[in-house]
């Protein structure tokens, strides 16, 4: 396994050196839509991410972060929009730890039921860049991405002053700035901006009048940027607010939920605690989800109360029909109300779709389960849909069953903690690689990652193994997610189907990319995925000698891929390649 560095550049350097390797962009044909065309605007907006050794230095010198925010408002005038063109966009602005996208994802169909035509605005993208910005729920072409891309660069470009410091934004700060102009230019009739980190201080939190906003469930992320305790990450959400724009959360610790309410009241901003699903769901039918998992319910039951107020806000009549309201308890938030989702409403939960979060693919005798959880809270809704849904599946006639766990884990999460909640699932192999579809590819700039170098990626990965195989030695402490007086079978039961040990139990194996992973995982076995022979060497290993055999006679292989949405969306790059074209 050879550790390279990717080079040492400052992100000027960087740009100055694709520019000569590549010519000026003014000279690529942006608007022809040709793959080739896009692949040069992807590679040239991969320029604008923060080189590793940059990142560290900008860390370690970070300004006022709302000297951040206004540098921002500064692009947005250089693009060629002010601040107050944005208030057309009848924004839903979404923010929070866990869920957020999966709201955002539900809030959208829901709208796009009622016949709406609908931005989206989210991160990160799994496969392919575009995939931030959709229109009516669908990435926006290679052609639009393209033609809007070199407008918007080429306008910086122009605009920039090469004495500044900040003459072109970054990755995140481009995109975000490309959406507002896509959505405008497509007239879409409302925009969902999903946060990309934090709240008070995002670039997305330039707008200036949303329609709504809604703060998903709370945890600890980020701790680097929003502070490390969840009080501190509840004021940074809570930056999200705005005087007299109406704001719902779902329930959270008592005091993140008290810093909420302070924040909310500071500004008169009126903030709304939502009932339960299962209180719209009364008197009615139960609601159908598109997304699996028990923690999806909280995300719909916020999606409704943003959607419906949405509707309300601008005029709709067709917004649910009330039923008896509940009183909400001195000194707490008042409720949201309790209302009968309509069928639009229920349609569009019903239908909605947000891949790499409790998605599941059936392929052959392998089973996958892709959940891009990346924080302890997210971890535990992860393991208990996993746990459920081993439960459910059908045990083979005969044969054994293997499990598998895919694992990577970046930035500055606690790695052990989200290692130690997936340890009971008892898993025969853990397998860990970066975030690296392959180890060589000429057309893979959507996933380019010039934050770290490749020897940090590859370190990260063993050190996740060493994490592993300590927590199989202390395999006394007992098993956190059994619940005593449970009966296995018992409906409300998450424990594993019966599971007979194995003596390679606790197995696990690093591979410098996920293509090397899967192979060594699907054993050829994947009817889509069929990548050329294996490199010489990738079975060098004992470990990978026998478990190779062990998955070769396996009737079913259930392989749960999690700790990281892009490892999710390397994995399904190369399980799915109708994603990347």
């Amino acid at each position: 396994m050879s550790h390279l560095k990717a080079p040492r550049h400052t992100p000027g350097a960087l740009r100055k050196a694709f520019l000569a390797m590549s010519g000026d962009p003014r000279n690529f044909p942006g608007a022809s839509g040709s793959h080739t065309c896009f692949q040069d605007a992807v590679r040239t907006l991969n320029t604008l991410q923060t080189n590793a050794n940059y990142l560290e230095m900008v860390k370690r010198k970070r300004g006022d972060p709302q000297t951040q925010l206004e540098a921002m408002k500064l692009y947005l005038a250089r693009s060629g929009l002010q601040v107050e063109d944005l208030d057309q966009l009848n924004i839903i602005h979404i923010t929070g730890t866990k869920g957020k996208g999966s709201t955002c994802a539900f809030t959208e169909r829901i709208l796009r039921s009622y016949g709406l035509k609908t931005g989206f605005f989210s991160s990160p993208h799994l496969v392919q860049v575009r995939e931030r910005i959709r229109i009516n729920g669908q990435p926006i072409s290679s052609e639009l991405f393209t033609k809007h891309f070199w407008r918007l660069y080429h306008r910086l470009e122009e605009t920039k002053d090469d004495s500044s410091c900040v003459s072109m934004p970054g990755y995140f700060r481009f995109l975000t700035l490309m959406a507002f102009h896509v959505f405008l230019q497509e007239k879409v009739d409302l925009a969902v901006l999903e946060v990309g980190i934090g709240g008070a201080y995002d670039c997305t939190n330039i707008i200036r009048k949303p329609v709504v906003c809604g703060i998903t469930s709370l945890g600890i992320d980020h701790t680097g940027l929003l502070g490390d305790t969840m009080e501190k990450i509840a004021w940074q959400k809570g930056g999200i607010f705005k005087s007299g724009v109406p704001a719902f959360t779902v329930l959270q610790p008592d005091e993140p939920l008290a810093v909420l309410r302070d924040r909310a009241q500071q500004i008169s901003c009126p903030l709304y605690l939502c009932p339960p699903l299962q209180a719209l769901e009364e008197g009615g039918p139960p609601l159908t989800l598109g997304l699996e998992g028990e923690h999806q319910r909280s995300n719909a039951a916020l999606a409704l109360q943003v959607a419906r107020c949405w509707l309300q806000q601008k005029g709709y009549q067709d917004a649910g029909e009330l039923k008896a309201s509940r009183p909400s308890l001195p000194g707490q938030l008042p409720l949201a109300p309790v209302f009968q989702p309509t069928p639009r409403m229920q349609q569009g939960l019903r239908h909605t779709e947000w891949p790499g979060r409790t998605q599941l693919l059936r392929r052959g005798p392998l089973t996958w389960y892709l959940d891009g959880a990346h924080t302890t809270s997210s971890m535990q809704a992860c393991v208990r849909w996993f746990r459920q849904a081993l439960h459910r599946c059908e045990r083979p006639d005969s044969g054994s069953e293997v499990r598998v766990l895919l694992f990577n884990s970046t930035g500055d999460r606690d790695s052990a903690a989200l290692l130690k909640l997936l340890q009971p699932c008892q898993f025969d192999y853990a397998i860990f690689c970066p975030n690296l579809a392959e180890m060589a590819s000429t057309d893979n700039a959507d996933q380019q990652n010039f934050t770290v170098t490749l020897d940090q990626v590859l370190l990260r990965c063993l050190a996740h193994q060493q994490h592993w195989s300590r927590l199989h030695e202390e395999q006394v402490s007992p098993d956190p997610w059994s619940t005593p007086g449970q009966e296995q079978d018992g409906p409300a039961s998450l424990l594993l189907a019966p599971h007979p040990p194995h003596t390679h139990s606790a197995s696990s194996l690093v591979f410098s990319c996920i293509s090397h992973a899967l192979q060594w995982i699907t054993q050829g076995r994947d009817p889509l995925f069929q990548p050329p022979s294996p490199p010489r060497g990738l079975l060098a290993h004992p470990v990978a000698d026998s478990g190779a055999t062990v998955l070769q006679e396996a009737a079913a292989i259930h392989v749960l891929v999690t700790g990281s949405l892009h490892l999710v969306g390397g994995v399904l790059k190369l399980l799915e390649p109708s994603l990347s074209q």
